[in-house]
């Protein structure tokens, strides 16, 4: 656990990367008083907008498939929405769900939540009506806010949920009564709210493979943890961020919070396109796009011939999270963008662990980077002793300012000395640089020998000729486990097996040469792009 001095060299350290971003309008400190304020008032989502309305500042906040929305107007409309909530009954007390797109729907809801002091739980919108059912049952929704497209599911709730429509798309399906956004917010006074008399916040729902997802809180947080995501990335203000990573995850939830604070405007589309996403980049000079590794790979895949029809000249940061980077899509951005990617690695229980910046990228491809201010990384053996020497694997251990407290079922992570566990396991290189090889319960054991899958992965995404790789370990009488490997080839290449076999046999120990090989047209994935390893385990594969 980090000590008073090193807290005291945190808050130093983080105030004075808070000051060089911006963040705090130096030597204006009367308006970061203000914003300070606020942010108490209002928490870190609803305060900057709150404090930018207040200071006379009118830039364009939001740009969505509607248009434009300025920071004034989210002000007023978001106070309005909540009058118009707290009529209908929902409270500080109340718990709301949220089910919806990269909109201003979503944030607007977000920012009455945050007004009136409501805990929201942010849907992941690939869920279906049962995980639905179980999540909003748990956390004891009482309110939901869902795009129409989600309608059949959110029918599936109990009759006394209050439901309102954040993207209507003509007539309500089923002939629903439901208010939309708009039509709640239409009459209601305007002018400021009083603060809540408790904090809101988030719920950031977990990514499993399996069984409903467990909720992770996200409370009221220092103004000071903004500097975890800024110490290493050049986020300034008055940018513009092109926000393709879906608001509902931690990676969207905290950029998105960065830039409402910085007074960047955000463009947002609702549904991921490749094409589409780059041309908005290029349409709206983005200094700053965010993505989940899945997205960055559509995007590279476009190919030379599509990417040089734009300008992205203009495009500063790549920031990728929510799952690694292999060393081959690191060469491939860096070759299509400049240097520009960010890669952060960390998790919906621990927030921010470490960011690798373009040059440790470029030093080392698929590093995980360092741990930025006020973050500390440590590894662990599987007797809790701490691991001190280079290139030995062993469990990550993180201490975050924003880090959870709890799953909100009452279940916990491993902590040891104040730190909490990732579930995965790494090294550190001898430049101290991160390198995550994979997760804890993915270690396969085969011939009594332990693999994680990543490193077999990552060495077949290197070749030209395969997209992407995944391995997983199957039930074999005479090795306890034996590797089965997935792989996407490029368009137009073999599918050769040996080849591939004999590519990892010249690499690596016999002992890490999947049995088969499975070629397929892609790999499963959730909406947040996370590989679903179960689906794969679960694949029935025919003989020969």
């Amino acid at each position: 656990m980090p000590g008073l001095v090193t807290k005291v060299t945190d808050t130093i350290g983080a105030a004075g990367v808070m000051i060089r971003a911006g963040l705090v309008p130096f030597p204006r400190l009367d308006r970061g008083l203000k914003s300070i304020a606020a942010v108490d008032k209002y928490g870190p989502f609803a305060g900057p907008v709150h404090a930018h309305a207040e200071s006379g500042y009118d830039a364009v906040a939001i740009i969505d498939e509607r248009g434009p929305i300025t920071y004034a107007e989210l002000e007023r409309q978001s106070n309005a929405l909540v009058r118009a909530w707290q009529a209908d009954g929902i409270t500080s007390d109340s718990v709301m769900g949220a089910m919806c797109r990269n909109h201003r729907g979503l944030v607007l809801t977000m920012l009455a939540a945050a007004k009136n002091g409501t805990k929201l739980v942010l849907m992941n919108t690939g869920f279906a009506r049962p995980q639905l059912v179980d999540v909003a049952a748990r956390e004891k929704v009482v309110a939901f806010v869902y795009d129409d497209e989600f309608a059949d599911i959110a029918d599936a709730l109990p009759d006394d949920v209050v439901v309102y429509r954040s993207w209507p798309e003509g007539t309500a399906a089923d002939g629903s009564t439901a208010a939309t956004l708009d039509e709640a917010i239409a009459g209601r006074t305007t002018s400021s709210v009083p603060a809540p008399e408790k904090n809101g916040g988030f719920v950031l729902l977990t990514s499993g493979t399996t069984g409903t997802p467990k909720g992770a809180p996200r409370g009221h947080t220092s103004p000071l943890a903004s500097a975890q995501f800024l110490d290493r990335v050049p986020l300034r203000r008055e940018q513009t961020m092109m926000m393709a990573a879906p608001a509902f995850h931690g990676t969207g939830v905290s950029q998105f919070a960065l830039a409402l604070a910085l007074g960047q405007t955000v463009v947002m589309h609702r549904k991921f396109d490749p094409e589409n996403t780059i041309k908005l980049v290029a349409q709206y000079k983005c200094d700053s796009l965010v993505v989940v590794p899945t997205m960055l790979t559509r995007i590279i895949d476009l190919g030379p011939e599509v990417l040089s029809q734009y300008d992205t000249s203009n495009l500063k940061i790549i920031f990728s999270a929510g799952s690694s980077l292999s060393p081959d899509l690191c060469k491939r951005v860096t070759a299509s963008f400049g240097y520009v990617l960010y890669n952060l690695y960390g998790s919906t229980e621990v927030a921010v662990a470490t960011v690798a910046t373009p040059e440790d990228l470029t030093i080392a491809p698929g590093t995980a980077g360092r741990a930025p201010v006020t973050c500390h990384v440590e590894l662990f053996d599987e007797n809790n002793k701490k691991i001190t020497t280079p290139h030995t694997i062993g469990r990550i251990f993180v201490a975050s300012g924003l880090s959870f407290e709890g799953y909100t079922d009452g279940r916990d992570k491993e902590r040891i000395d104040g730190l909490l566990s990732t579930g995965d396991v790494g090294h550190f290189d001898a430049n101290g640089l991160l390198f995550v090889d994979g997760r804890d319960d993915d270690m396969i054991v085969s011939g009594g020998e332990n693999v994680y899958p990543l490193e077999v992965e990552n060495l077949l995404a290197d070749r030209e000729d395969v997209l992407e790789a995944a391995v997983i370990g199957v039930e074999d009488a005479d090795f306890g486990h034996r590797l089965r490997a997935f792989v996407v080839v490029a368009h137009g290449a073999d599918q050769n097996s040996e080849e591939l076999k004999d590519h990892v046999r010249s690499n690596l120990a016999r002992y890490k040469v999947p049995r088969e090989i499975v070629f397929i047209d892609e790999l499963p994935r959730n909406a947040t792009g996370k590989l679903l390893r179960r689906v794969l385990i679960e694949m029935e594969i025919s003989e020969g």
